[in-house]
């Protein structure tokens, strides 16, 4: 009885995302899908090439002025595209910034995790912070993430796992909030990312092809950025609390929570020379940043923020954080006691890696054959050619310009190409229309990050499906889209309507406007 009224609770979403996660699971191992696609890429490169698709770009080139380029899709079975797969196997692997990236930030991560930093902060965390702020602190954390490029995929999401399972909550949700709060709301954030000066700066090359004397500066979304953050971090927690937990139920799964138990003398004594050795390494930072000439400016224009030393190598920044403070805690508890034992970590940690370092060279693959193709751009300039022939008032075409960069970043994730290719031609035709290009790049940041949380396309995806299977080891795509979904689904119902709103209230979108 008891079963049969809990099975009718179940509504409608519920079931759906059962059947998203069973068919979803379904499918190969990711490394097997990539492979498969890349098939497709093949296919289908040779038969547009065949039909002679192409498209007309309007672009500035380096002097200002106004060129026309026409780029037409490329066979991948043509004598060129045959050579390219065969001779750009490690040159594409060597250029996926992810797989550097994780092996890196894992230097400092996999000895702070071995000496029981990471578990000691997260029981801290939990005994200090009021439990049901521990969900939005966590999507927020993500949101602010971005700063440090995409090292919230290698530290974030693994830590909402492990803070959840503290609490004896389902491990998969705090997964899911540390996810939504990385990928889905990424374009937005309380600081000026590396991410506002190249977009900043392809709103600036297509706004010159209307009117030259119009330029942005990185803080001219600020104020509807920084606004974004609380909210949708607010929105993501309530997603996770009111779909995805009861969504899970009761985790059951082969990982025994560890309860929040209060810290043993070493274990405090162990955080406090982290705190130590994190205050020392900010102020190592901060002596290496802030004079004038300093060694992480920018040699010529002197800022930190974008083209700089220390956004380059913020993520080494990041391992040697992990590191310093990793090493401080382990020689505080005694949980590290020779040279020789964090080596061994560091060794520990690869070992596990093996798996995901074949499934990035996959990947790597199909990023770059599919970019060989032009597929995309294609695809995206004739959704774009479509939209303005529809001939539609400006917020019907803000509206359908966010449409779609959502459709669009099922293919085709990144945030910057996709700006690169829609900007010429949208920012002029809002102009036109009288509407300032702050307010498209804002649009274009609304649109951008949903849909990065489902589809396997986006780069650090597969990583988030083995992230699961620790906790879950029947876990696969669909387990991680149905998770995802309703993160998707209320970020484009509200954050759409709530840009619409922003821009119709007439509310400057930053400082100076």
């Amino acid at each position: 009885m008891v079963q049969a009224e809990a099975a009718a609770k179940r509504g409608a979403m519920d079931r759906a995302l059962d059947f998203i996660e069973r068919n979803g699971n379904k499918v190969p191992h990711p490394a097997v899908i990539f492979l498969m696609m890349i098939g497709v890429i093949i296919v289908a490169s040779a038969i547009m090439a065949a039909f002679g698709s192409a498209v007309t770009l309007e672009t500035s080139d380096d002097d200002g002025v106004l060129v026309q380029q026409v780029v037409s899709v490329k066979s991948l079975l043509s004598t060129e595209g045959l050579r390219f797969m065969l001779t750009s196997w490690v040159p594409n692997f060597m250029a996926f910034s992810a797989t550097g990236m994780i092996l890196v930030a894992m230097i400092g991560v996999g000895v702070a995790e071995e000496v029981g930093l990471v578990k000691a902060i997260i029981r801290k965390i939990v005994l200090t912070a009021p439990p049901k702020t521990i969900t939005f602190i966590i999507v927020f954390l993500g949101v602010i993430s971005s700063i440090a490029a995409d090292a919230g995929y290698v530290v974030l999401i693994p830590l909402g796992a492990m803070a959840f399972l503290s609490l004896g909550r389902h491990p998969l949700a705090g997964i899911a909030a540390a996810f939504a709060g990385v990928s889905a709301v990424f374009t937005v954030n309380i600081l000026i990312t590396p991410l506002d000066g190249v977009l900043t700066e392809i709103t600036n090359d297509a706004s010159a092809l209307f009117d030259p004397t119009q330029s942005l500066d990185l803080t001219a979304t600020f104020f509807f950025s920084a606004v974004s953050v609380f909210v949708f971090s607010g929105v993501c927690a309530w997603v996770t609390e009111r779909f995805v937990e009861p969504h899970l139920g009761k985790y059951t799964g082969p990982v025994a929570a560890e309860p929040a138990e209060q810290l043993a003398p070493n274990e405090q004594k162990g955080l406090n020379y982290a705190l130590y050795a994190l205050i020392a390494f900010i102020g190592i930072v901060l002596l290496l940043t802030l004079p004038d000439g300093s060694v992480l400016r920018h040699p010529e224009t002197g800022s930190i923020v974008g083209n700089s030393p220390f956004m380059d190598g913020l993520i080494v920044l990041i391992a040697l954080l992990f590191l310093a403070v990793g090493v401080a805690y382990g020689v505080g508890s005694g949980s590290l006691k020779s040279t020789s034992e964090a080596i061994a970590m560091i060794d520990k940690t690869f070992k596990g890696m093996g798996p995901l370092v074949f499934l990035f060279l996959v990947i790597a693959q199909f990023l770059a054959f599919f970019n060989f193709t032009n597929i995309a751009t294609v695809l995206a300039v004739n959704l774009a050619d479509w939209l303005v022939a529809m001939n539609l008032g400006s917020v019907t075409l803000l509206v359908g310009f966010m449409l779609a960069i959502l459709l669009l970043d099922f293919l085709m994730p990144g945030s910057i190409p996709k700006w690169a290719i829609f900007a010429p031609i949208f920012v002029p035709l809002f102009m036109q229309l009288g509407t300032s290009p702050e307010v498209v790049l804002a649009a274009y940041r609304v649109a951008d990050s949903p849909i990065n949380v489902i589809t396997p396309l986006m780069g650090y995806f597969p990583l988030v499906v083995i992230y699961c299977q620790r906790y879950m080891p029947e876990a696969g795509v669909g387990t991680v889209v149905a998770l995802m979904l309703p993160y998707t689904l209320v970020l484009i119902a509200t954050w759409v309507p709530f840009l619409i709103i922003w821009y119709m209230l007439g509310i400057p979108f930053g400082p100076g406007l």
